[in-house]
């Protein structure tokens, strides 16, 4: 049941796959997809339809709900990055350089996956209902999957300190008084807020794009948010290879004036190019002696 290394070396590509496949939904409509209905929509009028409230106001239900569940993701996932910091969280090995126990991982072991969660189901609000049921249940999958994985390897690797951790802490659900008293260590909120552009910007279209009830902007802001990420985390750790695709795609975009969606794809592709033909540099290892 548990992850393996693979799995979690590529466990973002997996989740870009299940988020693709369920927006896309090929089994509803799949080259109609302004004609569909989305699970906002959807669920907005199965509660008008029980009489308790008209269709406007039970779309404004659904709008608050899915910006509080947005609002929960984005706080978990920049709060645990804060304090975990960049190089863990987006690594591509498992790491088990010792306990954390300051800030959300006293009070719950997995803040991240949960805040990546609630995310994803803030975003299935904008896909229809069996694409949204698609993804939710697959992502929570993965990421369950991803916990028993890393929870068996820094058990292994940290040994009875952390399994003293499993013990005091919940595994998903918080706890509200913690149950470790809080070990030092200082967040990093500016790195923690750029490299969550995508939560951020799930809440900002939740929370406000939503109210112009136009389905194709708020697929715009996720989209924006999503790449907006990813180009901030490539700055990061591979600076060449993300300029090669800034370059490429706003030249394919402004220049020859191909669709936004093109534009994205050929600047993937100079960047794999690029990356590809950069020399390798080999770790270096320490010798004894």
């Amino acid at each position: 049941m548990k992850a393996t290394a693979i799995e979690f070396r590529f466990r973002m590509l997996i989740q870009i796959v299940i988020v693709f496949v369920a927006m896309w939904a090929p089994w509803v409509r799949p080259w109609d997809m302004g004609q569909r209905r989305s699970m906002l929509e959807w669920l907005a009028l199965e509660i008008s339809r029980t009489g308790l409230a008209s269709f406007t106001v039970s779309t404004s239900i659904v709008i608050v709900f899915g910006a509080l569940i947005a609002a929960i993701g984005m706080v978990l996932r920049v709060w645990g990055a804060a304090y975990l910091g960049y190089d863990v969280v987006h690594d591509q090995n498992m790491q088990g350089g010792g306990v954390m126990a300051a800030g959300p991982f006293r009070s719950m072991r997995n803040p991240l996956y949960l805040g990546g969660w609630c995310t994803m189901a803030a975003v299935a609000l904008l896909l229809t209902p069996s694409g949204a049921l698609f993804m939710v249940v697959l992502i929570g999958i993965s990421l369950f999957r991803l916990v028993l994985g890393e929870e068996a390897f820094l058990s292994e690797k940290l040994g009875e300190p952390y399994r003293e951790y499993l013990r005091a802490v919940p595994r998903i659900l918080p706890r509200f008084k913690p149950g470790l008293p809080s070990a030092a260590a200082k967040p990093r909120w500016t790195i923690a807020v750029l490299t969550e552009i995508m939560a951020i910007g799930a809440f900002v279209t939740m929370a406000f794009v939503s109210w112009t009830y136009d389905s194709t902007a708020m697929l715009w802001g996720i989209l924006i948010s999503f790449v907006a990420s990813m180009v901030v985390r490539g700055l990061m750790k591979a600076p060449i290879a993300t300029c090669a695709f800034l370059v490429a795609a706003a030249a394919a975009w402004g220049v020859f004036h191909l669709s936004i969606v093109r534009a994205l794809l050929i600047g993937i592709g100079a960047s794999l190019v690029v990356r590809a033909l950069m020399p390798r540099v080999k770790p270096e290892t320490n010798q004894a002696g």
